[in-house]
């Protein structure tokens, strides 16, 4: 008996051992979030298009600091005293999705504003927020999403290619004098800083996931009411004593 136990408890120490956390490596974990009253009332796909929409937003954040910092002129074109003034009004005006001040064009036009040649204001504002005010409103308008709201794969998909159409010609286009509008990605002798495209291809593919997670969701649907019901009728044991059978005729 004893041999049996030892047997059984070496095996519930493997187990234990089988589920314990990998270790992180130089501090790094995976971010959780805190649980939240609104929580309970998000599906998964809920939670997964919450999770990306706002590490998407926080990419575009971080993108448009960088920008300012290797473009310091583009924040006094839009009359900001400052470049952390600059940043707060274009974060207000996506966090509350609202048009930005001074700006009469929203998610895609804005976009296309910012890379026009011609254009005279401050195009790193104009940028980042078309690219938010865009993902947004591929999102239904909202960036936090309950049970009562639905994604449309589509839009959500287009959202993506946007956002690669606005890295390509942010690399490329350039004004009448062959200089680029906005300075970006770094090449030379000395090192190569590809930060911006590295930023762009998270945002990319985290908003991709969510679209074919989306289109996925309602065939994924369908299966799992086709497993529950099948295994609900044909793999569950039948009883076979008479306790059994008089419980399950209650």
């Amino acid at each position: 008996m004893k041999k049996y136990l030892r047997g059984w408890l070496a095996l519930l120490v493997l187990a234990g051992a089988g589920c314990k956390p990998t270790p992180p490596v130089n501090g790094h974990i995976v971010p959780e979030a805190k649980l939240t009253k609104g929580q309970l009332v998000q599906s998964d796909p809920n939670r997964m298009a919450n999770l990306e929409l706002r590490n998407n937003l926080d990419a575009l954040y971080l993108l448009m600091d960088k920008l300012y910092k290797r473009n310091p002129s583009e924040w006094k074109k839009g009359g900001a005293p400052s470049r952390e003034e600059a940043e707060a009004r274009v974060r207000n005006a996506i966090d509350q999705h609202t048009p930005l001040a001074g700006l009469d064009a929203r998610d895609t036009k804005a976009m296309q504003l910012a890379f026009d040649p011609h254009f005279k204001g401050d195009r790193i504002a104009t940028l980042i927020y078309g690219l938010g005010d865009m993902l947004i409103t591929a999102h239904g308008g909202k960036r936090v999403l309950y049970l009562i709201d639905g994604l449309d794969a589509q839009r959500v998909y287009n959202a993506a290619r946007n956002v690669e159409i606005a890295m390509w010609l942010l690399s490329q286009r350039k004004d009448n004098a062959g200089h680029p509008l906005l300075l970006s990605n770094a090449l030379s002798e000395e090192g190569q800083n590809l930060s911006f495209e590295r930023l762009f291809g998270g945002i990319i593919g985290r908003t991709d996931l969510v679209a074919e997670f989306t289109a996925e969701k309602y065939r994924r649907a369908v299966i799992d009411y086709g497993q529950s019901f099948f295994g609900g009728q044909f793999l569950q044991f039948l009883p076979v004593s008479e306790v059994a059978g008089a419980a399950s005729s209650l």
